[in-house]
């Protein structure tokens, strides 16, 4: 009994790392980081803090945002927003039919269109509730390929790619259970054994 224990213990926990292969330390998936470009658009930014929590993406024509109240998750609505970077700031423009916040100051564009790192500083103030949230957007040459890979990801390509850490994972989980599945049926039979003796 107490080796059958052993063994679950030891699947839960394998069970546990190889979820975290796909995570980072804060949770992050590591096939997706933000900042950087994504099949579903261009570099991506979330930031919060003890008020509100953002998640923007760079577009073509402009930066848009949605953003929250981190308590309740319920969205914000009509507050006054505005955007700082490199010394160029612009105000977003709320859209009632989405309920979302959009800069297209072709200024700001530009400047995050850039490729590299561009920290950014965004006010909030949402009647007598103001707040400054910050973060850096990430942004990739155009046409960024696999030799991108290690500056956009932070990573060595040395590193296992997640699928296979997956695999690797699940092959060592089916032999600790097969192993369990032994035992029990050794046991059995050492029973029925002892039985027929």
């Amino acid at each position: 009994m107490k080796t059958d224990r052993i063994f679950m213990g030891l699947m839960l926990g394998l069970a546990a790392t190889t979820l975290a292969l796909a995570h980072g330390p804060d949770g992050d998936h590591q096939d997706a980081p933000a900042g950087v470009p994504t099949q579903a658009g261009g570099a991506r930014l979330e930031a919060q803090s003890e008020l509100f929590e953002l998640v923007a993406r760079l577009e073509p024509a402009q930066f848009s945002m949605l953003i929250d109240r981190y308590a309740s998750n319920e969205p914000l609505l009509q507050a006054a927003v505005e955007l700082e970077s490199g010394g160029v700031k612009a105000k977003a423009q709320f859209h009632a039919d989405s309920g979302a916040y959009s800069v297209a100051d072709p200024a700001l564009l530009k400047l995050l269109a850039t490729p590299g790192e561009h920290p950014l500083l965004i006010t909030i103030v949402a009647g007598d509730e103001s707040d400054l949230l910050d973060g850096v957007l990430r942004t990739a040459a155009a046409g960024a390929t696999e030799l991108d890979h290690d500056t956009l990801y932070g990573h060595s390509k040395s590193w296992l790619p997640t699928w296979a850490g997956w695999l690797a994972g699940a092959a060592v989980t089916l032999a600790l259970l097969l192993g369990l599945l032994w035992r029990r049926k050794a046991k059995q039979l050492a029973k029925f054994a002892g039985e027929q003796a």
